[in-house]
């Protein structure tokens, strides 16, 4: 069998960590002793995987209805809180209907292999996920990019190729990953509309933090917004994904999509520890504002230091060091001040662009950031 070769300075090592003492840490067993590490890598942005009243939610109902639910939702898998949690998103995003799925990559496949075919043509962001490029690739579509952000550019290419009288998907992101970039979603949604093609938006990383009461930037956009595809295991703190749409589409989804039908349906446990999440975000009105203005600080602070170019516009923060090896021994030598922030390299970004990437989560205090901005002085 012929495997792709990598080369030996990008071979990644899984690694297990536990949790710390401090809802803001890990743990991990070096040299025969625990280490405990701040966590600035993660995306449980409030700190919601470890809420006791999230736990014991998703406790009692593991109970009720068990740990998984061992089958797909057209056999035995679907049980009521998958139907009560679909029915709560729904109206939180001002949506006709909202699908659960296993994971956000399952959904983002699920999401593009719905809304095109080998017929249509899919012109996306070119810093979308993975997982949407996957989706693109399984659909047959012929896929485009267009330059990040660049509302001239995708509207030359829908120019371009809205004469070829073919169905035409575009497919962005509201906050990227890698650049922590915020797209201009009304502006893009304004260019679809005049041009008549469907929209797909990945709001996987602001979903309970940006937009009014932390519902996305889609929740005023929803006529004009094909499907939203969001996750539960990052703000939400639980597992888990959702589809959003109207009812039509929601249909398709059940009556064609293998990625809906095929697969073991969201553990309950899951979808319990989600609601439980759903409510406190509903309650806690300002935790998403909260957030941003951390992450502002916190860029702020880093930018002061007169060393490296840093992106972001939210709680998604990337310090731009440019060389591969000169990005790991940063990574390295923050991990032996005591904290984990993960080097990202090529092919996650392109060649040059190897980068800290560090997340802000709403329990960071002014103490931490203090000690990391004098760890990132003194590299």
């Amino acid at each position: 069998m012929n495997l792709k070769k990598i080369p030996s300075n990008r071979i990644r090592k899984l690694r297990t960590l536990s949790l710390g003492k401090e809802e803001y840490t890990f743990c991990d067993l070096k040299h025969g002793s625990l280490i405990e590490l701040i966590d600035l890598c993660s995306n449980d942005y409030f700190g919601l995987s470890r809420d006791i009243d999230i736990i014991n939610a998703a406790y009692n109902l593991t109970l009720k209805e068990g740990l998984g639910s061992g089958s797909s939702r057209f056999i035995s898998g679907s049980r009521p809180i998958h139907e009560l949690l679909e029915k709560k998103l729904s109206e939180w995003l001002n949506q006709e209907k909202v699908l659960l799925f296993p994971s956000g990559f399952q959904a983002n496949i699920a999401a593009i292999q719905t809304l095109a075919d080998r017929n249509s043509i899919i012109i996306a962001d070119k810093l979308i996920h993975n997982s949407l490029l996957v989706g693109a690739q399984t659909s047959g579509s012929k896929l485009i990019r267009f330059l990040h952000n660049n509302l001239n550019d995708l509207e030359k290419k829908l120019s371009k190729f809205s004469s070829q009288k073919k169905s035409i998907l575009v497919v962005v992101e509201s906050l990227y990953s890698m650049e922590g970039s915020i797209a201009p979603i009304e502006e893009i949604s304004e260019i679809c509309k005049r041009y008549g093609v469907k929209l797909l938006v990945d709001e996987a990383h602001s979903i309970g933090i940006l937009g009014n009461e932390g519902r996305g930037l889609c929740n005023k956009l929803t006529n004009d917004i094909t499907m939203i595809s969001g996750t539960l295991g990052k703000s939400f703190g639980s597992g888990g994904a959702f589809l959003a749409c109207n009812s039509k589409v929601a249909d398709q989804i059940i009556q064609t999509c293998g990625a809906f039908r095929y697969t073991t349906a969201l553990a309950p446990t899951l979808a319990a520890g989600a609601l439980k999440s759903l409510e406190k975000i509903k309650i806690n009105k300002t935790w998403g504002r909260d957030l941003i203005r951390a992450s502002k600080e916190w860029k702020d602070e880093i930018s002061k230091i007169n060393k490296y170019a840093i992106k972001g516009d939210c709680q998604i923060l990337s310090i731009i060091i440019g060389d591969e090896d000169q990005t790991m021994l940063l990574q390295k030598y923050l991990e032996d001040h005591g904290f984990l922030a993960i080097g990202i390299r090529p092919p996650t970004v392109p060649n040059g662009q190897s980068r800290i990437r560090i997340t802000i989560r709403r329990t960071l205090n002014k103490k931490i950031l203090k000690e990391f901005i004098l760890a990132l002085k003194n590299f």
